[in-house]
Parts: C-alpha cells; sequence; structure tokens
C-alpha cells in the first residue's frame, strides 16, 4: 500500500509541476556553471587572461614612457623660448631707447649718419605678448659705410631684419648716398604707438 501511496502522488499535477521545475532549475545550474565558469576557469584560461594583461600593462607603459617624453620635450622647448625671447627681444617699454641707442653704434661704428627715425608697433596675430616694430630710418655716408652698416644691422643680437633699402640718386665726386632703409623686429608687453 505504501508503494500505491507513493505513486499517486507523483500523479498529482502539483507534485509533478514541481518536480519538473526543480529538474529545468538543476539543468539551469548546470549550464551557468559551463557558460560563466565562475571558479576561474581552467589553467589555459588563466594563462591566455595573464598574457593578454601582460600585453596590455607593457603597451600601457609604452604609452606612458612616449608621454613622459612628451612632456619633458615641450619643458625644454618652453625654456628655449623663453631664453630666445629674452636674448634677443626687447621689451616694448624701453624699446625706443634700446633700439635707437643699437641703430646709434652701429652708425657710429661704420661711420655713417642716422636721419630722422620713425617706428610703428603692430599686434601680431596669435601672440599676447609679442608686436612687430616697424622702423623707417634714413641713412646717410659713403657706399663702403653703408656697406659695413648694414652688415652690423644683420647681425645685431636685437634680431633686427632688413625689409627693404631705397637708394637716393647716388651723389658724383664722392658724395655720401642716402639711403631709407625700413627694419623690422619684435618687442614683448602692449602700448600706443609712438615715434622715435
Amino acid at each position: 500500500m505504501i508503494r500505491n501511496f507513493e505513486w499517486a502522488k507523483l500523479k498529482e499535477p502539483r507534485v509533478a509541476m514541481r518536480a519538473a521545475i526543480g529538474a529545468l532549475l538543476a539543468m539551469n545550474l548546470a549550464a551557468a556553471v559551463v557558460a560563466f565558469k565562475p571558479f576561474g576557469g581552467s589553467a589555459d584560461d588563466l594563462r591566455k587572461t595573464q598574457s593578454q594583461l601582460q600585453d596590455e600593462l607593457a603597451a600601457a607603459q609604452a604609452r606612458l614612457a612616449i608621454s613622459k617624453r612628451l612632456v619633458s620635450k615641450v619643458q625644454v622647448a618652453g625654456r628655449a623660448g623663453d631664453e630666445f625671447l629674452q636674448k634677443y627681444v626687447v621689451e616694448r617699454r624701453v624699446s625706443s631707447s634700446a633700439i635707437f641707442d643699437e641703430l646709434s653704434r652701429m652708425a657710429g661704428a661704420s661711420g655713417v649718419v642716422l636721419g630722422p627715425t620713425t617706428n610703428t608697433y603692430q599686434e601680431i596675430m596669435g601672440s599676447d605678448t609679442l608686436q612687430m616694430l616697424t622702423l623707417n630710418i634714413a641713412v646717410v655716408g659713403p657706399y663702403a659705410g653703408l656697406t659695413r652698416f648694414v652688415n652690423l644691422v644683420d647681425k645685431s643680437p636685437r634680431f633686427l631684419i632688413v625689409e627693404s633699402m631705397q637708394t637716393a640718386a647716388p651723389q658724383q665726386n664722392g658724395q655720401p648716398l642716402a639711403v631709407q632703409f625700413k627694419l623690422k623686429t619684435f618687442v614683448q608687453g602692449a602700448g600706443g604707438d609712438s615715434d622715435l
């Protein structure tokens, strides 16, 4: 009779459904274990993962080294740029006297005479601190002196650029020549236009 009773319980729909649901739950758990490998996977899987992570680490370290070199180069370039500006570019507040003193020294060394001088400041697009100074200067003297003056301007530590030279009609009998120079240079700082 007990056997008939157990068999009769299994024939009931509720018990049969519970058994089927339990079997399906067990199969789902087995499939999840196979699919997700929650226990760490095989030794080969772990070696592959370790190798992949080491490759990623090496690539990240290489990118870091490149970035450090770039930062170092940018810092060196910044210092070199600051040194260049400090050495060759004059401050705006002293530019008129510094440039005029330099031109006077060159004129004296080359044996020419400076005539009237005017200057104009222009903003340089893209720079907050630099301006272009354009100088128009008349120089009178013998040919050899003018050649020497041009040579001194070319070698000036003030970074003077000869944009143009216009010579008046040459004088007869060794008379001095008059040349109109247009020079350019750079200055640091801001301010209005003025004349030398």
